[in-house]
């Protein structure tokens, strides 16, 4: 069993954590993650009201007594959702460990640490890191160019930014983006890392709540089937390649203002595909870690899968890598 700081903090067994996901982070999913002795969280703003978020946070304790978390993810908008409403249920439910993610997340962190509820910020910079640990998070979640969602607008890649944070950064520290496998859980611990968080690989299981159509599409992609999309509106956001995507890219080019791809880019038409199968109905979120997917398991299948992989790879690929190098010294002496 591979122990980490990030597993001794959190009480897991497993260094690896399920981050929050829109539509996507729900009990059905969170609980076999916690089952299966990794961090699941579930996502606030899915839930249509704080109050749905309390029944949520009760139904997923009817399913697993092992721990996991809750994301609250902080973004600008013209109607923002009621934080403040949301943060509340999420402490009183008696939560104690929370991910949150997006802007200005101090007024949060603070209420947060001052109920004893342990955070974990996830940033897409070196400087946003320290910035977090600044205002006292407990641990952080870097997001390479590789990660579905928003990456950002630095464009470094994992290899590079993780062991640059690690580097600087002192609290514990998830990897993430481009991660699905034993291999890249190894290469995180490697590059300074504390464990990995995956999103995109959690969604191709069996359990995952979203429509089977778009497992098999990730499932039947590359490494190249993702689009960056509002780059143009310093605000991007890499999602799977469809028909929708493709238009925005297009939309983009042409220097078209965001109101002229506003329709295609509804966070409501994005649920109503994941709903009904239709895999180019709106855009949806994916990394290329996608090119690495090759069957649809269970959680637990996946989770003892990335373990027992990368505890094989430390034990024979890399520890036969030092004993032929040791060999090869004593012939030589």
């Amino acid at each position: 069993m591979i122990k980490t700081r990030f597993t001794e903090m959190f009480g897991v067994d497993h260094p690896i954590a399920q981050g929050g996901m829109m539509w996507v982070g729900k009990a059905e999913l969170v609980a076999p993650v916690a089952n299966a002795g990794a961090l699941g969280f579930l996502t606030a703003l899915t839930q249509p009201t704080p109050e749905a978020l309390t029944r949520e946070i009760a139904r997923t304790r009817e399913m697993t007594d092992k721990p996991f978390g809750v994301n609250l993810t902080i973004l600008p908008s013209i109607n923002p959702p009621p934080y403040a409403e949301y943060r509340r249920a999420i402490i009183e439910a008696g939560i104690t460990i929370v991910e949150t993610a997006g802007y200005k997340p101090q007024e949060h962190v603070d209420e947060f640490k001052a109920h004893g509820v342990k955070v974990i910020h996830k940033c897409t910079a070196v400087r946003h890191a320290l910035s977090a640990e600044r205002m006292g998070v407990d641990a952080i979640s870097i997001d390479g160019f590789e990660c579905a969602g928003h990456p950002g607008e630095d464009d470094i890649p994992g290899l590079i930014l993780i062991p640059a944070a690690a580097s600087k950064v002192k609290v514990p520290m998830l990897a993430s983006g481009g991660f699905a496998d034993g291999r890249g859980l190894v290469a995180a611990l490697a590059l300074g890392a504390d464990g990995i968080n995956m999103g995109t690989r959690f969604c191709a299981t069996q359990e995952a709540p979203i429509h089977e159509n778009f497992k098999k599409q990730m499932m039947a992609s590359d490494e190249r089937a993702t689009d960056i999309i509002f780059r143009t509106y310093r605000n991007s956001a890499r999602v799977a390649r469809n028909a929708v995507s493709q238009e925005v890219v297009r939309l983009e080019r042409e220097g078209r203002p965001f109101e002229d791809v506003a329709h295609l880019v509804k966070g409501a038409r994005g649920l109503e595909g994941l709903i009904n199968g239709d895999t180019d109905h709106g855009i949806w979120t994916a990394g290329p870690v996608v090119g690495l997917i090759n069957d649809i398991p269970t959680v637990k299948d996946l989770v003892d899968g990335i373990v027992e992989q990368a505890e094989a790879l430390i034990r024979e690929r890399l520890e036969a890598m030092l004993g032929t190098l040791e060999r090869r010294k004593t012939e030589a002496a």
